[in-house]
């Protein structure tokens, strides 16, 4: 199939018969559990692999959980099966949240180095840990300017590591 030579419709026609698997696809559906049994024996016998898991699902709902946050239209739900410019409203999101993140990226690669410079421990295991989802600092209800300032071609300026914490939001 992936080569073309023998197309979706076909493979499914030697795989069943009358809606019934054949011999072939009883094979084939059986060497393919194979790999789902060893994945989940790998899962239940390997602690670190379980924890690699567990960050990586940790870190897809942070993303949901900021689109849910960008998208607070209607609580972030489409509430229709479909319509009208369904695709340009997720395509937006989509759009917005990559710039957060990317946006989140940089100012948090920029308040490493400058913690670093000014000799604060910056420990790998603690970076690790940070996210480039955080959204307290967002505004996504009330008043927006796009008049850009003019900053010289930098970056806003970073909060000062020993000033207390804003968190008036």
């Amino acid at each position: 199939m992936h080569t073309g030579a023998v197309s979706a419709h076909d493979v499914i026609r030697m795989l069943s018969h009358g809606g019934n698997p054949t011999q072939l696809g009883e094979a084939l559906s059986h060497y393919g559990r194979i790999f789902k049994t060893l994945h989940v024996l790998a899962y239940v016998d390997d602690d670190a692999y379980r924890r690699e898991i567990k960050g990586i699902r940790n870190l897809q709902e942070g993303r949901h959980d900021l689109a849910r946050h960008l998208f607070h239209g209607r609580k972030g739900e489409l509430r229709q099966a479909y319509h009208e410019g369904m695709e340009d409203q997720l395509g937006a999101l989509g759009l917005i949240l990559n710039c957060v993140t990317l946006w989140n990226t940089v100012y948090l690669d920029a308040a490493l180095a400058r913690l670093r410079a000014d000799g604060y421990p910056v420990r790998d295991e603690d970076i690790a840990r940070l996210s480039p989802y955080m959204r307290r600092h967002l505004n996504v209800h009330g008043h927006y300017t796009f008049q850009l300032p003019d900053l010289g071609g930098h970056r806003r300026a970073l909060r000062d590591p020993d000033s207390p914490a804003d968190d008036s939001d």
